[in-house]
């Protein structure tokens, strides 16, 4: 072949090749942004990493993520209204933050409304988790791996037992629920977020408050407290806290991509359980090792509060929120 042709022919095989290539459409890696109020120390930042990574390996990259801890991009309350806009696509998130807007998710924080966290994970397959995933997705958030903590109660000067004891004491309450059945029952309430509690207890603010049980210790409650209410065997303070993400996120995805991040939910729930009992343990073994005085909550005990929630805060709740009653039969 002469050298010319040659030149040609390569030039042309060239010219071929790089017109296929462009014709080849190339999938290109989608970040996705997960916020959440919990520091990189809380086990709840842990498994939205095993998330993120679970979820890029099962779509082969075709989405990433990057996370925020520590209300980075978006203050805690703020990160529903975020997603309902489609300015972030996944949380860790308190339900109940979200009750100013849907006051139907005050349920995920209701006192007593469940006894353990296995009832709380349970919900995903009963009639009131389908209820309340159908009421988020309408609103712009869909469920993805539900998470159940339960929280402790702690104090300075004297313990919380039971209802009686919280008379005058300056609570914070951890929902607005709690405020109101703890506000009939004697309490002086201040709200604020539980990354608040220790400057509040340390400067007399507070004397007494009631957060998870992951919270507790990732802050160093322990630092100021002198009476401890484990939630070791039972709990007041239950509240959801699922890893969430925007409708606005989950519609643009491929059919493909949305297999692979309910999947991956799905299978993390058997982590998130794991990790919410653990967190009980650990907090009754930092508080104890403290010095704290650690009381664990009889089922006699617990029934006392149960009493006092049915006729305050689930009265309340069925009284003022649209379909309230029906929930509350629901999750009964």
């Amino acid at each position: 072949m002469k050298p010319l042709t040659r030149l040609t022919a390569i030039c042309t095989i060239i010219t071929l090749t790089w017109g296929l290539f462009l014709l080849v459409p190339m999938t290109q890696a989608r970040e996705l942004r997960i916020s959440h109020q919990f520091s990189e120390a809380d086990a709840r930042h842990k498994l939205a990493q095993e998330f993120a990574a679970e979820v890029e390996k099962a779509t082969s990259g075709s989405l990433t993520f990057k996370l925020f801890p520590s209300q980075a991009l978006f203050k805690s309350k703020a990160q529903y209204d975020a997603m309902a806009k489609g300015a972030l696509d996944f949380s860790v998130f308190p339900m109940a933050y979200a009750s100013g807007k849907i006051p139907e998710l005050d349920i995920t924080l209701m006192p007593c409304i469940i006894d353990s966290i296995e009832e709380g994970m349970s919900w995903r397959n009963k009639e009131i988790g389908k209820k309340i995933e159908e009421i988020c997705e309408k609103r712009g958030m869909k469920i993805i791996t539900w998470l159940w903590y339960a929280g402790g109660i702690g104090s300075k000067g004297r313990p919380v037992i039971v209802p009686d004891d919280v008379k005058g004491l300056k609570f914070r309450a951890a929902g607005k629920l709690f405020e109101y059945m703890l506000n009939e029952a004697g309490a002086s309430i201040t709200s604020m977020a539980s990354s608040e509690m220790y400057m509040a207890l340390q400067t007399g603010v507070l004397n007494a408050g009631l957060t998870s049980a992951e919270s507790f210790v990732s802050y160093r409650l322990y630092e100021q407290l002198e009476y401890f209410n484990t939630p070791e065997k039972y709990s007041i303070w239950y509240m959801a806290e699922p890893i969430v993400m925007s409708m606005h996120t989950w519609n643009s995805l491929s059919e493909a991509e949305k297999k692979a991040v309910a999947e991956v939910g799905l299978k993390l729930e058997g982590r998130a359980l794991e990790i919410a009992n653990v967190a009980n343990g650990i907090a009754t073994k930092v508080f104890t090792d403290a010095g704290v005085k650690v009381h664990a909550m009889t089922k006699e005990e617990w029934l006392q509060w149960r009493t006092l929630a049915e006729k305050t805060s689930w009265k309340r709740f069925a009284d003022t929120v649209k379909g309230g009653q029906e929930l509350l039969d629901l999750a009964k």
